[in-house]
């Protein structure tokens, strides 16, 4: 069965349990919670686990959707809540803990040779440096403007501003970061 919109996966799981409109939900929004786990999380495996967890709460919680507002508006606050709660558990089991946790990194493969790796990685690396030093306000708007290429109307309804100031802090964003290169570059970090 395909699905129109999202009120037909929505219907169609609340009425009837359906797996195949949970998978479709999921489907339809598996990038989008993703892409914003990873960016407040900044690791892969908590971005993996905090999505499931995302769409395990809001299959649960599907019935108490009321349209308000979008779906995918409904899905970020819950992504971005159980991001803020999940930051700030960790941080209390971090204070708590005497060993540290060495960091895991998963080496990908791919067709590209070892200095274009390198060179888009170190990139990648300084890029979300500068990205983080945005207050977090100018942060989230790009991100949700640049990555998941919402409109800004999209992005003021899920940050509760208004498209003149969602604008305004893309603007400033864009410069900032442009700074806030360089500046990496000439240190050299």
């Amino acid at each position: 069965m395909t699905y129109e919109n999202d009120s037909h996966i929505i219907n169609d799981y609340c009425t009837n349990k359906s797996e195949q409109a949970a998978t479709a939900f999921v489907r339809k929004y598996q990038s989008f919670v993703y892409s914003i786990a990873i960016r407040y999380l900044q690791s892969e495996l908590d971005a993996e686990d905090i999505a499931q967890e995302v769409f395990i709460k809001a299959l649960n919680n599907l019935y108490k959707f009321r349209g308000d507002s979008s779906l995918k508006t409904w899905l970020y606050r819950i992504t971005m809540n159980m991001c803020v709660n999940y930051k700030r558990k960790k941080k209390i089991i971090s204070f708590f803990k005497h060993d540290e946790i060495e960091d895991v990194f998963v080496l990908k493969s791919n067709d590209r040779n070892p200095e274009e790796k390198f060179l888009d990685s170190e990139f990648e690396n300084k890029f979300f440096k500068a990205l983080n030093q945005l207050p977090e306000k100018q942060r989230e708007t790009f991100s949700l403007r640049y990555f998941d290429q919402l409109s800004y109307e999209e992005i003021s309804v899920m940050l509760g501003t208004t498209v003149g100031g969602l604008k305004a802090n893309y603007f400033q964003a864009v410069k900032k970061l442009a700074v806030l290169m360089k500046e990496i570059d000439l240190k050299g970090v």
